[in-house]
């Protein structure tokens, strides 16, 4: 009995405080801890590989590149937190109650980074494809530098105050050990939704609103023979590319995040355990894993990069001069 008993618990040794573990066959477990692990690693693989490419090549520090930069690093983090996630498969927290608050709230900073990367993405394109002939003189790689530290310096500050109260009192809420549970009240609930979805979300589709009108008022002008120059409809292309290629980025990650707000709001208490948002977070993980799917299948100078990566080309001197576009 007393086997028994050690088995189900997260901690044996303290048989009335410790949380039970849920009941799952081995081989059940076994397929989890494979396929989340495998997609863990495969994140922080394919955005690390975006990381190095951006960094490294002269040719593709470019503004709208910088803004993909920011979007890899938070990324690559996400990866990284997966693994806190995995190790919450069998039901227990084993690291304490410090870490438990420090990943709830790494978590949504890095998360909200990336809303607030998307936001800047939209920004760039609606600036590019509406007033071309302004962008150069309007977004600049040191303005854009500056967005980004912003952004994450917001998302910072804004959920260090959110979870203040789990950061200053860890595993208050936590019901037995081996638990982790977070505490946020409904107005907090309710100002995190407007200011980390609603307005980003609504900014999004506003701009590529607005940048779809121009897309098909071009596509009318090029049929009838309107077009100015040449020169000035390649130049429109190519941003129209970009802008398609961006527009995939973020309807794929509108259609991951969306569930996870659902969930917050729709919940009934306050309190929120790990396993309680379990597959609504990992639809979220695993945005950040389709992410660099998406620039590979779209974007040939990312292919090319990871092929001069790959081969250790990258080693060679003056490789970050080599011509990937």
């Amino acid at each position: 009995m007393e086997t028994l008993v050690g088995t189900e618990l997260c901690f044996p040794q303290l048989i009335n405080t410790s949380c039970r573990k849920p009941i799952r066959l081995h081989l059940e477990a076994m397929l989890i801890y494979m396929l989340l692990s495998s997609i863990s690693l495969l994140t922080v693989a394919l955005n690390l590989l975006v990381i190095i490419s951006i960094s490294h090549f002269k040719q593709l520090q470019t503004p709208t590149n910088i803004l993909l930069l920011s979007l890899a690093v938070s990324d690559f983090f996400v990866g990284l937190i997966m693994i806190f996630q995995i190790m919450l498969i069998d039901g227990c927290w084993l690291l304490g109650d410090l870490m438990c608050s420090l990943w709830l709230i790494i978590s949504p900073i890095t998360i909200s980074s990336s809303v607030g990367t998307m936001v800047l993405i939209s920004v760039d394109r609606y600036v590019a494809i509406c007033y071309p002939l302004h962008y150069f003189t309007k977004v600049k790689p040191k303005r854009v530098q500056v967005c980004v530290c912003l952004c994450w310096m917001f998302s910072a500050l804004f959920y260090s105050l959110l979870l203040k109260n789990n950061l200053q009192h860890p595993g208050r809420y936590n019901s037995c050990i081996g638990e982790c549970v977070f505490e946020i009240n409904y107005i907090a609930i309710l100002f995190d939704l407007i200011v980390s979805f609603i307005v980003p979300i609504t900014v999004i589709v506003i701009l590529y609103i607005r940048i779809f009108g121009v897309a098909v008022y071009q596509a009318r002008a090029m049929r009838s023979h309107i077009a100015v120059a040449t020169t000035k409809v390649k130049a429109k292309k190519s941003e129209m590319k970009a802008a398609r290629t961006l527009g995939v980025v973020v309807v794929v990650f509108l259609i991951c995040i969306c569930p996870y707000y659902c969930v917050t709001l729709t919940s009934q208490d306050n309190l929120y355990t790990t396993s309680s948002v379990t597959i609504v977070m990992w639809l979220v993980h695993f945005n950040s894993c389709l992410n660099p799917l998406i620039y590979a299948i779209l974007y040939p100078w990312f292919r090319k990069s990871i092929k001069v990566i790959v081969t250790l080309e990258i080693l060679k001197p003056g490789s970050c001069r080599t011509n990937l576009l």
